[in-house]
């Protein structure tokens, strides 16, 4: 099995990319990994490590996308971009999955372009995973599709309990629509409409999820647009980092508070990696005709790593092919919605 990974996307790139698909190559010794990007480039960060992994391969692609680029100029101008070229080999069955921490409009663009979407399924959308009070919680879309229709997120449930149940051994896991409120009528027509869809649906439909309830394990799956979902997952990563810094700022002030602190570093340190984003790798992009594992812009050798390992993950499980089938199951529900 073959991961194509983008050597050049990220803020750390392309020493942590490099870094993290060499402990990727270690650990995953029976799969291939193609690094995509400047050839002498990425040759070099390889001689960092001495003897180069033998599943390790580079195909030179010359031009990056930066982050400042929009989206369809990186696609339309840019077509030898480490991006583009990426999800190229999984279109032509090349590689079985594309990893990239790059721009992440111009990667959902061209695993779009390139990869078209998955039989049945009208939008890709992304799913990241929050950390929460008693385990975690998957939410879709996070940025994908910010004009959504009800057929749109109804679909993106679906897609998201597969995922679920395949990589987080969840059976039949809890769906919940995010919303102002838990009553069946609040919410604009768009969320009214999904509730109705999702209601009708074999899905394990628990209702209307409000904000502060996805921390509380409401549902396994919260469902939302792609605008609201972007601003949640970075509303939420800010609260987080001010959350750690005001702890340690306050502890600072005394001696016993200092001492306090310390005690409390074990407890502290474990919240620390529970909401580290490098722990889950990275977000997958649901609904497109491949595996598209879109990173943190701030992604690490540990986070690359475990970017590839759900990469790998994805394909063994055929979580696709399952997507496919469920999706037929709902045919006849989304018929006459448009």
């Amino acid at each position: 099995m073959r991961v194509a990974v983008d050597a050049m996307g990220g803020d750390k790139a392309p020493h942590e990319v490099v870094k993290g698909s060499v402990l990727a190559a270690q650990q995953f010794s029976d799969s291939e990994i193609v690094l995509v990007g400047d050839e002498k480039v990425i040759q070099r960060e390889l001689n960092i490590y001495g003897a180069d992994p033998k599943n390790i391969v580079i195909h030179h692609a010359p031009q990056v996308v930066g982050m400042d680029d929009p989206a369809t100029y990186s696609i339309r101008q840019k077509t030898d971009s480490s991006i583009t070229q990426s999800v190229k080999l999984v279109a032509n069955g090349e590689a079985s999955a594309v990893v990239s921490a790059g721009h992440t409009g111009a990667t959902v663009a061209a695993a779009t372009l390139h990869l078209r979407t998955l039989n049945g399924i009208r939008r890709p959308g992304i799913a990241i995973t929050l950390p929460t009070r008693h385990g975690i919680c998957l939410i879709i879309d996070v940025g994908a599709n910010i004009a959504c229709k009800p057929t749109h997120l109804f679909q993106y449930g679906v897609m998201a309990a597969v995922f679920s149940k395949y990589i987080y051994g969840i059976e039949n896991p809890k769906i919940g629509l995010l919303n102002i409120g838990e009553e069946d009528a609040k919410g604009n027509d768009l969320a009214k409409e999904t509730f109705a869809l999702l209601s009708s649906s074999h899905l394990n439909f628990v209702g209307n999820v409000e904000g502060r309830e996805i921390f509380d394990n409401k549902a396994d799956v919260v469902v939302c647009e792609g605008f609201v979902g972007n601003v949640m997952l970075k509303f939420a990563e800010g609260i987080a980092m001010s959350l750690l810094s005001t702890i340690k700022a306050e502890a600072m002030k005394s001696f016993w508070s200092r001492l306090g602190l310390g005690l409390c570093k074990p407890a502290i340190e474990k919240l620390r990696a529970k909401m580290d984003f490098s722990e889950y790798g990275g977000a997958p992009l649901l609904g497109v005709n491949g595996v598209c594992i879109i990173g943190h812009g701030r992604s690490d050798s540990k986070a690359i790593q475990n970017a590839i390992k759900l990469a790998l993950q994805l394909s063994k499980n055929e979580v696709n092919e399952h997507i496919i089938s469920e999706v037929e199951k709902t045919n006849s529900l989304i018929a006459n919605v448009t």
